[in-house]
């Protein structure tokens, strides 16, 4: 009963930014849960390797190249999709970029082009995949937020980041009141740190490590894998009930 319960088993999952870091996390372990995965990252290289890792599980995968910033890229990705599989059950909004910059010197570009990737991308996306979801009748989208989009930044400054998350993360509550009579749930996922191509950095530096430390409840960051499974719940039956929720995966960051 568990399992049927939590089950992904046999459903179409899409999961963008699928080239590393969570993306590529989220995938395998999607996939190893018996899903059919869609990996879509713009790196074509990269994308591959996870295809073929994907593969290695026994799962069914179609890796799409796509920069979700571009509109005609993410048409693209939804017929590629509906071409191979007939139809999508799930879609993971997890493409993102940041840049570190202090307000005062983050040049306009900058900025507009991680609201482009982080939340006209994630609109983009949820909107087309959407659209299949409402015709069906049926279907789960996770948006990969972040706590950053619940709380400031600050010592760690990223007004473009914490600007697109904040902004996905009400995207999620309005999409979800929208499309609740028409069995389609959004919920959103907010990560605190976990260690990635983005937050390299900050792992890599011993002082930025225990920070992470101090101000964490648990005492420590997170492990990607602690992932899979809030993910794995908010797409299976287990979640019937549940839409426009933010689910802070955090170790206790956004509490004190």
């Amino acid at each position: 009963m568990k399992d049927e319960l939590f089950s992904v088993e046999g459903r179409v999952v899409v999961v963008t930014g699928a080239s590393a870091g969570i993306g590529e996390v989220l995938a395998r372990g999607l996939a190893a849960a018996g899903a059919r995965v869609v990996v879509s990252a713009r790196r074509r290289q990269r994308l591959d390797e996870v295809a073929e890792e994907v593969k290695a599980l026994g799962a069914e995968v179609l890796p799409v190249v796509c920069d979700v910033s571009r509109e005609h890229e993410v048409d693209g990705l939804v017929a590629a999709t509906l071409a191979h599989f007939g139809g999508v059950d799930a879609l993971v909004n997890n493409a993102g970029i940041t840049e570190i910059h202090p307000a005062e010197e983050e040049p306009l570009e900058t900025f507009e082009r991680v609201v482009a990737v982080n939340l006209t991308g994630a609109f983009l996306c949820a909107q087309r995949f959407g659209k299949e979801m409402l015709g069906a009748g049926r279907g789960s989208i996770v948006n990969i937020a972040s706590v950053l989009g619940l709380v400031a930044a600050g010592q760690v400054p990223q007004a473009s980041y914490s600007a697109s998350k904040g902004a996905l993360v009400n995207l999620t509550r309005e999409l979800a009141a929208q499309w609740a009579r028409r069995g389609v749930r959004v919920n959103a996922l907010a990560p605190a740190w976990f260690e990635s191509e983005m937050t390299e950095e900050m792992f890599g530096d011993e002082r930025s490590l225990r920070w992470i430390q101090r101000r964490t409840p648990m005492g420590r960051a997170g492990e990607l894998s602690e992932l899979v499974g809030p993910v794995r719940f908010l797409l299976s039956d287990a979640s019937s009930y549940v839409t426009g929720h933010i689910l802070a995966v955090d170790g206790g960051w956004t509490i004190v």
